[in-house]
């Protein structure tokens, strides 16, 4: 069926009878086309999850069909439902150091269109990447340094904050931003801040995880991205990436190798969620790809 409005809907409640029924015949009832979906039942938890995307000849007042869906389905199934405009972009802030590999391949992929994102600002706590920056076109903004430590991680954590919400950013991606939040910003940002961590998780935590690797003698490395929580490198996977390496490779090859297994997970990662496929299910996250 061709049409030129597409929507979504991300829903997620208690597990029970008839939850597909009742969600797929609401759209039936108004000549919705269903394009895709996808749904998990999560035996463990007791949690059901379900996206779909769908099409309409008419383009939709979203707020006036989230309301009649919440009173005639989600209200008596204790259903938490999202309805968006499929190619509505999500707004994104994107946070950097020094290491340009994640950012180039975010903006890239953007300004390509495989990434459905509108980059609403780059933050950074070094000026190294602001000519990338301003290749792609877009706003660069050094954060504050003060006198202290503790000052300057302060300000600027009040900064990106500040930022998020002026720019009604959905996201944050920290394209290795080598900082590490304070438990009060992760959060005012849960569920709403991706990490890229170097290093296949749970394991090599923290600092220089492919010096930790190279003395280990790994014969696999990896990439990690996660949702962003108080415990360090300990946020709800998003996605992996992984390789084979052996006894030849040295700490800065098992570097090189990862960029690129960085640059991988971290894009699908934001890709996933930017497409409102990722549900938060307890540690663990439901990724519905």
């Amino acid at each position: 069926m061709s049409s030129s409005h597409h929507y979504t809907l991300k829903v997620e409640c208690p597990g029970r009878t008839g939850l597909v029924a009742a969600i797929t015949g609401f759209l039936a009832e108004r000549d919705f086309f269903i394009v895709e979906m996808k749904q998990f039942d999560d035996e463990n938890s007791g949690r059901f999850f379900c996206r779909l995307e769908f099409s309409s000849v008419n383009e939709l007042d979203l707020e006036a069909i989230s309301d009649e869906f919440d009173s005639k389905v989600a209200k008596n199934l204790e259903m938490r439902a999202v309805w968006r405009d499929a190619k509505s972009p999500m707004k994104t802030l994107i946070l950097v150091s020094q290491h340009d590999h994640c950012l180039m391949e975010l903006l890239y992929q953007q300004k390509r269109g495989e990434l459905n994102i509108e980059v609403t600002g780059i933050l950074s706590n070094h000026p190294d990447l602001e000519p990338i920056a301003k290749f792609y076109g877009f706003d660069f903004e050094l954060l504050p340094k003060l006198e202290t430590s503790l000052e300057t991680k302060a300000a600027r954590e009040k900064r990106i904050l500040q930022a998020f919400k002026e720019t009604g950013s959905e996201l944050v991606v920290l394209a290795r931003y080598m900082q590490i939040l304070s438990p009060e910003l992760c959060s005012a940002l849960s569920g709403r801040c991706i990490n890229i961590h170097h290093s296949f998780l749970p394991g090599f935590k923290g600092a220089r995880p492919y010096y930790q690797a190279y003395e280990r003698g790994v014969k696999q490395i990896g990439a990690t991205a996660h949702y962003v929580t108080s415990d360090l490198d300990e946020g709800p996977i998003i996605e992996q990436e992984v390789g084979r390496v052996d006894h030849g490779f040295t700490p800065d090859g098992l570097r090189d190798m990862g960029r690129n297994m960085e640059n991988l997970a971290l894009s699908k990662a934001v890709r996933a969620h930017s497409q409102h496929r990722v549900f938060l299910n307890g540690l663990k996250t439901v990724v519905l790809s």
